[in-house]
């Protein structure tokens, strides 16, 4: 079975309600007008109930099929915040708002739920409860553990919950998912490291923080080369390198340090925070500075459960044909994760061709996916919640 025929009547339509998203992109909590937007459609669709404010700014739709009698309730989610990045795509669409961009496609995931929200309304050919999840906050802000921790799943009565992502680099309108961890999870840390500045002639009296700063970066590299299982994922990267000091003749009294720890595993999670402690403390200590790490959890790992992975795989089938279900997992982080730790469910990939990375000045969400990706969510639907014969 291909896309639903009258989602790929409705891709013209999808298709510009993408582009104004596109043109109007808002930041992780802040996105209010995409939210109007939103809760404006689902009203038109004439959606059962519509909840603002979720998670701060979230919108939850609530669709019934011809029949309830079943009592299975299943959750979809698009998330719908911008990037803080200038557009460089030269776009007639092009992002109005500057330093604001939807460089990950997240206005394609919201027109396409929107898409598939529609579809259902016309038709309710599905015994149960759809739970329709625009989150906010996504990039960095966690608007999926806002609106799970205020009162998501159980408000709603949630019982498996699924979502998608584009993924440049997959042919248009592929699907490909994997059952357990799909996303890393993504923790940061900052290093302060203090010493004793002075004068680049006289090193001896001073204690060279840039110096002791740079073998901490250069000790933790050790973490994944030789004490984490290379059967294993763990990605340690060091992003910022600051000193206190601008000028070439001065030994800076302290440096400023931040990175990232991603890993596909809690206990290698863990461990990499207790290392890297350890590493930059005692590191420092034997130069005569001292190191003080902070550590900020974020992300949790993604991961996706075994029976909804297989629901969410062959719903793809019967849109796309052939599914790649044994992708591999890749070490970007996502906020889906929250929901999957709330109720079982799974997350799959839809390719947007071969364009930019996510993430790039120049990316744009393929608008030829739109009709599998809406088709995906009402397929799923219906197979899940199957409606019963008259």
């Amino acid at each position: 079975m291909p896309v639903k025929n009258s989602l790929a009547d409705m891709a013209d339509e999808i298709t510009e309600w993408r582009r104004h998203l596109h043109a109007h992109p808002e930041l992780m909590f802040d996105v209010q007008e995409t939210a109007g937007f939103v809760a404006e459609k689902l009203k038109s669709f004439g959606v059962d109930d519509i909840a603002t404010g979720i998670g701060r700014t979230g919108v939850v739709g609530v669709i019934k099929g011809k029949s309830t009698a079943s009592g299975r309730v299943v959750g979809f989610r698009a998330d719908m915040d911008a990037l803080p990045i200038h557009e460089a795509t030269g776009l007639d669409y092009a992002s109005t708002h500057p330093g604001k961009m939807h460089a990950c496609g997240h206005d394609g995931h919201t027109a396409m739920l929107l898409g598939a929200a529609k579809y259902l309304c016309e038709t309710r050919n599905f015994d149960g409860t759809v739970v329709l999840i625009f989150q906010p906050a996504e990039e960095g802000g966690g608007g999926g553990r806002e609106m799970v921790e205020d009162g998501l799943m159980e408000r709603w009565g949630i019982q498996e919950v699924y979502g998608l992502h584009n993924s440049p680099g997959i042919p248009v309108g592929q699907f490909a998912i994997r059952p357990g961890a799909l996303l890393a999870s993504a923790d940061e840390f900052e290093i302060h490291v203090t010493g004793r500045g002075g004068h680049a002639a006289a090193p001896h009296e001073a204690v060279d923080t840039t110096l002791v700063a740079a073998q901490i970066v250069v000790s933790l590299q050790s973490i994944v080369s030789r004490n984490i299982n290379p059967l294993r994922r763990v990605v340690v990267t060091v992003g910022t390198f600051k000193t206190d000091s601008n000028a070439s003749n001065v030994i800076a009294h302290k440096v400023r340090m931040c990175g990232t720890v991603r890993t596909l595993e809690a206990e290698c999670r863990d461990f990499a925070r207790e290392r890297i402690t350890r590493l930059a403390e005692d590191t420092a200590s034997a130069f005569g500075a001292t190191a003080e790490v902070t550590w900020q959890e974020g992300y949790p790992v993604t991961v996706n459960h075994a029976a909804e992975t297989r629901h969410a795989a062959d719903a793809a089938r019967a849109v796309a044909g052939d599914v790649d279900d044994d992708v591999d997992p890749i070490m970007p982080a996502e906020d889906f994760s929250y929901m999957l730790e709330a109720r079982p469910g799974a997350y799959i990939f839809l390719g947007n061709g071969d364009t930019p990375m996510c993430h790039h000045p120049e990316y744009n969400f393929s608008d030829e996916a739109i009709p599998a990706g809406s088709s995906w969510f009402a397929e799923l639907a219906e197979r899940r919640m199957p409606a019963t014969s008259d």
